[in-house]
């Protein structure tokens, strides 16, 4: 084992109360096929990650840049910054809500695998400590290849904000960018006190019969894939092709809820992300 991570192992362990058994990812009956365990100081590794940049979806308030993610201490690191500078893209007088806005007022960062790794079928793992102050809105997800979204179908193995923590799958419709979704919500404070400090391992088991989503070995959502065939006219599943990796840290949006009381800046702290496929 890298003495770096030995070090980073000795201080969690020195920290946090040890993992139960039912808490480590089984994988019995898995080979792993690729892991990023951030081991190295610096900017993530250009051969399994890509960034984001600029203002993305979802009317975030957040500007991603590749600065707000660095390997650090054996974690990737994805911070939120309260900033004001100016927005390059801005257009006065434009009604698009990436160019109408003069500042830049967040900055984080959105990393993924697109054209580097991707996977069908498997059991995805992260282990991670999310941020749970208002107005953030962490994920772990994943997107098909090909087609437009939703109909490239959509796995949220970890997403959260205001209070919920979230479990969903989402496929396409006949309506262009009008999702059929399949989500499950849980209140965090179903978890007990302290959960929100604590890293967590978010798990995704996808086979030819179903995605299933776990948070701690504690079953979430399951859908069966024959559920979920994009319902247009080419009647596609897109769960049937290979998927990418996405990791990133939005703030406020449309469901992100208001920072503006929140005090950043602001941390996603990622362990691992790990795939395993069948031997």
């Amino acid at each position: 084992m890298h003495i770096k991570r030995i070090v980073t192992l000795l201080a969690f362990l020195t920290a946090m109360p040890l993992l139960s058994r039912a808490q480590q990812a089984d994988t019995s009956g898995y080979k792993l096929v690729w892991a990023d365990e951030f081991d190295t100081d610096g900017p993530v590794d250009p051969k399994s990650w890509q960034f984001e940049e600029g203002f993305k979806r979802n009317n975030e308030a957040q500007w991603y840049q590749p600065q707000n993610a660095v390997c650090r201490k054996g974690m990737l690191v994805i911070s939120a910054e309260k900033v004001h500078q100016p927005n390059p893209g801005y257009v006065a007088g434009s009604k698009d809500w990436r160019t109408g806005r003069e500042y830049i007022e967040y900055t984080s960062a959105s990393i993924n695998t697109s054209g580097l790794h991707q996977w069908q079928y498997g059991r995805f793992v992260m282990r991670a400590r999310i941020p749970t102050d208002d107005g953030l809105w962490p994920a772990f997800w994943t997107l098909g290849e090909k087609g437009q979204w939703p109909s490239n179908g959509e796995i949220d193995i970890m997403e959260y904000y205001r209070n919920m923590l979230l479990a969903n799958i989402a496929c396409g419709t006949a309506t262009a960018y009008k999702a059929k979704w399949y989500s499950v919500t849980k209140d965090i404070k179903t978890f007990g006190p302290g959960w929100s400090k604590q890293f967590h391992i978010w798990r995704m088991d996808w086979d030819e019969q179903a995605i299933s989503l776990y948070v701690d070995d504690s079953l979430l959502n399951r859908v069966p894939l024959s559920d979920l065939t994009n319902r247009d006219a080419e009647a596609i599943n897109p769960f049937k092709q290979p998927h990418y990796i996405l990791l990133n840290l939005a703030i406020g949006g449309d469901n992100g809820g208001d920072p503006a009381n929140t005090r950043f800046p602001q941390q996603y702290e990622v362990d691992y992300v790990r795939v395993y496929q069948r031997k």
